[in-house]
């Protein structure tokens, strides 16, 4: 009969190839611009659509959860796509003019592929990733269901592979550092209030800063010497402004106890308090020491534990540091509440006409950053005096003027082994150089 098989075989039309074709590009569109999608889209913007109840962001955050499956389906579809593709345009070139026509048609497809199936599609993926990433997991969770023996098999081969390199297959955690964390709240934007970044970067802080760069120095400590006249104390104990003083003996170092001023306001007011009795109230709790390493978020958990609000800061012979309470803890995290916070204005510094600042030298470097909005050097001495000190490397005499990290410092007042006051120029402020000597 001379008839072969091929004879049997139906030749599909021109148009069936050409919308096979555009089916084709469609999909491999499709793949493109939701492989961008799903990996560029924002894992814990998704996670939070997906605890909303968001179907969608449920199963794109399932796909995401075995990532080596998704991208096995993705290659396995666009393998297919990219074998059968090149094939019907050489069918439709040959059906329309020969071998030239098929010249015309692989760089026609070569221009389509790279514009509407690459470039385009991701770029749109690229830009609106949850637009794209979420109806494409109903796609892919649908496919992944038909396709899963060949899926699993492609896997089982390459993580094979990839095995014998030492590569393991497992997700690779996602969680942020808090140094990442700090970069995803200082980028909020209008997304978080200003307020709110600040107290949530105060929060993220904590664990760098320690008790001794925000305590209260020993020579600023105001408490109670049972070495003065008793009518010195019961005038102080009058006029004091705080609800808990350090009791002590002579110096700080002898401290005996820390009084709070509800225990003997009533005998205070009525005339009857007496020393014996100021002592016993000083004395009903322990005196609570911390060593100055300690980080502020460790100290905030012991202040709750202990049912504490103040603390002696201790070196590591046991002398008094300084003292710390909760409010200077909070105080990192909201900022000053105990003074106007539309001042913006530190109780230790005082603006002047000029536009320059007398500073108390011996205020803390943190504090006046925080309240001040200044960025001098956090990292070496913890108060003004000392940053300066540290650079100088001498006590320096009044007059003396230096610059030290854009900022222009001109020391007022020293005494007693230390700097008192500073004239402080921040660098947006800084007025010309007066007479006094500069060291650098």
């Amino acid at each position: 009969m001379g008839m072969t098989l091929t004879g049997w075989m139906p030749h599909p039309s021109l148009g069936a190839l050409f919308i096979t074709l555009a089916l084709l590009l469609f999909l491999a569109a499709f793949l493109a611009g939701s492989e961008t999608a799903l990996m560029s889209v924002n894992r814990y913007r998704l996670r939070h659509a997906a605890k909303a109840g968001n179907r969608g962001a449920r199963l794109a955050e399932g796909l995401l959860a075995t990532p080596d499956r998704l991208i096995g389906l993705i290659l396995l579809l666009s393998t297919i796509v990219n074998v059968v593709t090149p094939t019907l345009v050489g069918l439709i070139a040959l059906r329309l003019g020969g071998d030239w026509m098929l010249a015309i048609g692989v760089i026609a497809l070569s221009l389509v592929t790279l514009i509407f199936c690459e470039v385009g599609p991701k770029t749109f993926a690229a830009l609106y990733p949850e637009r794209v990433a979420l109806p494409a997991a109903y796609v892919y969770g649908f496919l992944l269901r038909i396709l899963y023996p060949f899926v699993w098999a492609t896997n089982l081969v390459a993580n094979g592979a990839l095995g014998l390199f030492g590569v393991s297959s497992r997700q690779i955690s996602q969680a942020l550092s808090r140094d990442e964390l700090r970069t995803v709240v200082a980028e909020a934007g209008a997304m978080i209030p200003q307020r709110h970044r600040q107290m949530l970067v105060g929060i993220l802080d904590l664990e760098k800063v320690t008790v001794e760069d925000i305590m209260v120095p020993r020579t600023e400590i105001i408490g109670i010497d049972l070495e003065d006249d008793w009518d010195d104390i019961i005038e102080q104990l009058r006029l004091s402004q705080h609800t808990r003083l350090p009791v002590f003996e002579g110096e700080i170092d002898k401290i005996i106890g820390t009084l709070h001023m509800k225990r003997i306001v009533h005998a205070l007011a009525r005339g009857r308090l007496d020393r014996a009795a100021l002592i016993e109230a000083a004395t009903s709790r322990d005196t609570y020491f911390v060593p100055s390493g300690t980080t502020l978020n460790t100290q905030l958990l012991n202040f709750q534990r202990d049912k504490r609000r103040l603390a002696f800061v201790v070196d590591e012979y046991g002398d008094i540091q300084g003292l710390v309470t909760l409010e200077d803890i909070l105080e990192e995290i909201v900022g000053e509440f105990t003074t106007d916070p539309a001042a913006m204005m530190h109780k230790d510094v005082h603006r002047e006409t000029d536009g320059s600042f007398v500073v108390n030298a011996s205020t803390t470097v943190r504090a006046l950053n925080r309240s001040m909005r200044w960025s001098l050097p956090t990292d070496g001495p913890k108060t003004l005096n000392g940053l300066i000190v540290e650079f100088l490397e001498t006590i320096p005499d009044p007059g003396t003027t230096l610059k030290l990290a854009g900022y222009t410092l001109e020391v007022l007042q020293t005494g007693d082994n230390a700097i008192k006051t500073v004239r402080l120029r921040p660098p947006a402020t800084r007025s010309a150089p007066s007479n006094a000597p500069v060291q650098s």
